[in-house]
């Protein structure tokens, strides 16, 4: 049996005929910049966030980017981000030439540890980015609180969290000063290229944004600031705007799709529960745990952009899975204190024993909402099979 790690084919069947035509009316319309299309996707996504302004972009990394131009960050301020994460949570701060201050990651949810994060803040501390990974929230209430005690920018990474909402029930990317989401196609919500949307909930940062995704001009071609072109294109918005109603049951599935896997890896010995943190011989996985699923009336606790378990022999195993036709991988194999180009930050192996050990043990099996339950057993069983050799 055959399991990809992510199909997006099914998905697109399913919704080809909508999709087709909002293509062709786009192309119909030679609007292919800015202009309606965007606008009306803009205000789909502020109506569905429940946030104030909401802003198309060019990918979830020139979101962060423009969130940091439009704090003013220079090349002296210090910017505290989670040392496990996609490269660019790290690689935009850079980019400007400021510091990334690298912290630990929660060893459940893999989110930013807030006393970590309260830890390193210095007089040089300007912004402190969260990322809402794998799509899981970070404990937002203890962030903002040391945020607003230190009159710290929260820039929230939600690239991996479109629809994941915290434990009062709001949106992440509508909590702290700015929200940068990702839609690359492998997103829960992806469209067919890059893109990404920026959102807050604050006039004037909005007003910043606005002008500075265009290059900073204002009127056109008179600039009082410098920008970048960090627009998204009429095209990526109306596949967004097809997409969007469904995203709410493509979440269910693969929130469905979690459970099961989580029920049939404790079925078959290979796992205590959920939310273990030490592998031993009762737990040769270790699965994820969606920490808010408790919650009375709170629907999207966790969207599984990526449902991760932990497991020794990692590598052993992927090659023994990818032998069987089974999609999988790693997520993130590399911390930033230990990535080349961060070498000049003088971290060391040993100084994130947490983000080391997820870095080593992580692996990504199929979650994507299209998955059957006959492949789900297959994984499974088959990752069973491995440890049984």
């Amino acid at each position: 049996m055959k399991v990809p790690l992510l199909d997006l084919k099914p998905q697109y069947l399913s919704l080809k005929r909508e999709l087709d035509e909002a293509i062709i009316k786009v192309a119909e319309s030679q609007q292919f910049i800015l202009g309606n299309e965007l606008a009306a996707m803009e205000e789909d996504f502020e109506k569905y966030l429940n946030c104030k302004h909401a802003y198309g972009v060019s990918s979830g990394t020139d979101a962060l980017l423009l969130a940091l131009m439009a704090i003013d960050i220079q090349p002296d301020d210090e910017v505290i981000v989670p040392t496990y994460s996609f490269f660019a949570t790290a690689g935009v701060v850079a980019r400007l030439f400021a510091k990334p201050v690298l912290v630990e990651n929660d060893p459940i949810t893999f989110n930013i540890d807030p006393k970590d994060f309260k830890a390193k803040i210095t007089s040089k501390t300007k912004a402190v980015i969260p990322v809402h990974l794998f799509g899981q929230s970070a404990e937002m209430d203890e962030i903002m609180q040391i945020a607003q005690e230190h009159n710290i920018v929260v820039i929230e990474d939600a690239a991996q969290a479109i629809g994941t909402q915290y434990k009062d029930g709001r949106f992440v990317g509508t909590i702290g000063h700015i929200g940068c989401f990702s839609f690359f196609p492998s997103k829960n919500l992806g469209c067919y290229g890059d893109g990404g949307l920026i959102t807050t909930n604050d006039d004037n940062l909005a007003e910043i944004i606005r002008i500075k995704r265009v290059h900073g001009g204002e009127p056109k071609y008179y600039h009082k600031v410098i920008g970048g072109n960090f627009r998204l294109d009429a095209l990526q918005a109306t596949v967004l705007r097809v997409k969007l109603p469904h995203l709410q049951a493509w979440s269910d599935k693969r929130k469905y799709n979690a459970k099961l896997y989580n029920k049939l890896f404790i079925e078959a010995g290979l796992a205590e529960d959920v939310g273990k943190t030490s592998l031993d011989e009762k737990n040769k996985v270790l699965l994820p745990k969606a920490v808010y699923e408790d919650i009375p009336n709170l629907n999207n606790y966790h969207i599984y952009n990526q449902y991760i378990i932990r497991v020794e022999k990692r590598d052993q195993l992927r090659e023994y899975l990818s032998k069987n036709e089974i999609g999988t991988e790693i997520y993130y194999p590399v911390p930033f204190h230990l990535q080349e180009c961060f070498s000049y930050l003088n971290y060391k192996k040993g100084d994130f024993p947490i983000s080391e050990f997820s870095a080593n043990t992580s692996l990504a099996i199929p979650i994507y909402p299209e998955l059957t339950d006959e492949q789900i057993k297959y994984v499974v069983k088959t990752i069973k099979d491995f440890f049984e050799l």
